[in-house]
C-alpha cells in the first residue's frame, strides 16, 4: 500500500495503537497520580501566602519562591536595557501565577540562498549598535535608544505566545528514554508519517552535558534552571551566572551579572513546586466528554497529544548529578495530553533555536492541560476557537485532520467538549 494512503486506511486500528503507546508509557505500576490544581493565587499582598505546592519544598520556601517569580524589577537592579516584561508572571499568570497568558514575544529572522535559517543582526540607535545573531525582538526597552524594531530585511516573523509552566517539575522529571519512547512509537505505528524529533540541547548549569529538549516553542530547554535562566536575560535583559552579558552595553546602568541574588534558583524551584493543571472535574465526566475523549483517541490525536506520561523514579539523576528527582516528582503519573517532541504539523514558524536545521518548521506539541484557561491558541496566538485550531494541522497531522473532517455534528460537539474540559 502506497505511504501516502497507510495513514487514512490504517486510521482504523489507531484505537489500539494510541492506547498501546499509552500503557507503554504507564508501565510503572507503582507509580501515583501528580497532585493536580491551580493552588498558586497572585495576590498584591503577601504574596504566595495563599498557595501550596507539590510537597517539592515547605510553604514558607514556596511562598518565598513564589514572590521572586512575582516581584517586579526595576533599572536600579539590571531591568533591561532591552525586555519584554518586568516580572516572570507578567506573562505566566492565567488563572494564577505560572498559568499562561496573552502575551506573546516577537521572533524574526532570514534564510540564505541556500534555504538555511539565519539570525538577524538588529540595530538601533539610529543604526549606531548592533544586536548581533539574535531572533528575538524585544517589545520594550529602559531608553528610547534601544528600541528594538523587526528590520525589513527579516522575511520570517512570528510571534511565540506565552507557556503555561504550571506542572512542569514533572515534566522535567521525565527521563530521556521515555521521550525516546514515545518517538520509536510513533513512527512504527504510523509508519513514519507521524514522528516526532527529540533534540539534545546544552544544560547551561551543566558545561559539556546535554538532554532532550522539552521547554520552548522548539524545545530550546531542557532543565528549569535553564530555562529561568534564558529568560531572565531574553525577556527582563537580567544576567545571571549562567548567561553572564547582556545584549547591548546601551543605556546599562548596573553592572554584570545582575542576579546577586540567585532569582533563577527561586524561578527553578516555584516551577518544579507548582501542581499540574487540573482538568473541570465535572465536565469531563459528562456523558459528552466521555465520549469525546474516545474519539480524540479514536482518530488519531493522541498519536502525539499523550494523554499520560509517568516521570523517573525520585533519586534518579539528570545532567551528571545537576538535578536529581525529589520524592515529590519522582515516579508520578501526569496527564499533559502531548509527547513534547517537535513535530511539523504545517504551522512551523521557520526559525532554528538549539536544533538542527530541520527543526526550523517543527514545533513542540503544545501539552493540552490547562487549554481551556487560554483564549488564542497555537503557537502563534491566531487560532480563537478550539475546532480552528485543530483545523490549522496539517503536515504530520493531515491524516488526523482527515478522520476530523469525517466526524459527524454530534461528534464533534463532543470532542469539543473533551477539549473543552481539559
Amino acid at each position: 500500500m502506497p505511504r501516502r494512503k497507510l495513514l487514512v486506511a490504517g486510521f482504523l486500528t489507531l484505537v489500539v495503537m494510541a492506547s498501546g503507546l499509552m500503557l507503554k508509557v504507564r508501565s510503572q505500576s507503582t507509580a501515583r497520580e501528580a497532585p493536580t490544581g491551580f493552588s498558586t493565587p497572585t495576590l498584591s499582598e503577601n504574596p504566595g501566602s495563599q498557595s501550596a505546592s507539590n510537597g517539592i519544598e515547605d510553604d514558607a520556601r514556596f511562598t518565598a519562591d513564589q514572590a521572586a517569580f512575582e516581584e517586579a524589577d526595576g533599572v536600579d537592579n539590571g531591568l533591561g536595557p532591552m525586555y519584554n516584561a518586568r516580572s516572570c508572571v507578567d506573562c505566566h499568570q492565567s488563572p494564577v501565577t505560572g498559568g499562561g497568558s496573552q502575551v506573546a514575544e516577537l521572533r524574526v529572522g532570514h534564510n540564505n540562498s541556500r534555504g538555511q535559517f539565519v539570525n538577524p543582526t538588529i540595530f538601533v540607535n539610529d543604526g549606531q549598535t548592533s544586536v548581533p545573531s539574535r531572533s528575538l525582538v524585544n517589545d520594550r526597552s529602559t531608553c528610547a535608544e534601544a528600541q528594538e524594531h523587526a528590520p525589513p530585511s527579516e522575511g520570517i516573523r512570528t510571534f511565540r505566545m506565552s507557556l503555561n509552566i504550571l506542572g512542569d517539575g514533572f515534566v522535567e522529571a521525565i527521563d530521556d528514554a521515555t521521550l525516546q519512547d514515545i518517538a520509536r512509537q510513533q513512527r512504527v505505528q504510523s509508519g513514519g508519517l507521524i514522528a516526532g524529533e527529540a533534540i539534545q540541547v546544552p544544560l547551561f548549569e551543566a558545561t559539556g552535558q546535554t538532554r532532550i529538549g522539552r521547554f520552548g516553542w522548539k524545545d530550546q530547554q531542557a532543565s528549569l534552571l535553564s530555562f529561568a535562566s534564558d529568560a531572565y536575560l531574553n525577556e527582563q535583559g537580567i544576567t545571571n551566572r549562567l548567561n553572564l552579558t547582556d545584549t547591548t552595553t546601551l543605556c546599562k546602568t548596573t553592572e554584570d551579572p545582575e542576579d546577586a541574588e540567585g532569582d533563577i534558583d527561586r524561578f527553578a524551584m516555584f516551577m518544579r513546586g507548582t501542581k499540574a493543571p487540573p482538568v473541570d472535574s465535572a465536565l469531563i465526566n459528562t456523558p459528552l466528554a466521555r465520549a469525546g475523549q474516545q474519539i480524540f483517541t479514536q482518530i488519531g490525536c493522541a498519536m502525539c497529544h499523550v494523554p499520560s506520561i509517568t516521570t523517573a523514579p525520585a533519586g534518579t539523576s539528570f545532567a551528571g548529578g545537576a538535578f536529581v528527582v525529589p520524592d515529590a516528582l519522582g515516579n508520578k503519573t501526569i496527564h499533559p495530553y502531548s509527547d513534547f517532541l517537535l513535530h511539523n504539523v504545517g504551522t512551523g514558524d521557520g526559525i532554528v533555536q538549539n536544533g538542527p536545521a530541520d527543526t526550523a518548521n517543527k514545533l513542540r506539541t503544545v501539552p493540552l492541560w490547562g487549554m481551556r484557561t487560554r483564549d488564542r491558541l497555537m503557537h502563534d496566538g491566531a487560532s480563537v476557537t478550539v475546532a480552528g485550531a485543530i483545523q490549522r494541522h496539517g503536515g504530520e497531522a493531515s491524516g488526523v485532520i482527515k478522520n476530523y473532517s469525517r466526524l459527524s455534528p454530534s461528534q464533534h460537539r463532543q470532542l469539543l467538549t473533551f477539549l473543552n474540559s481539559l
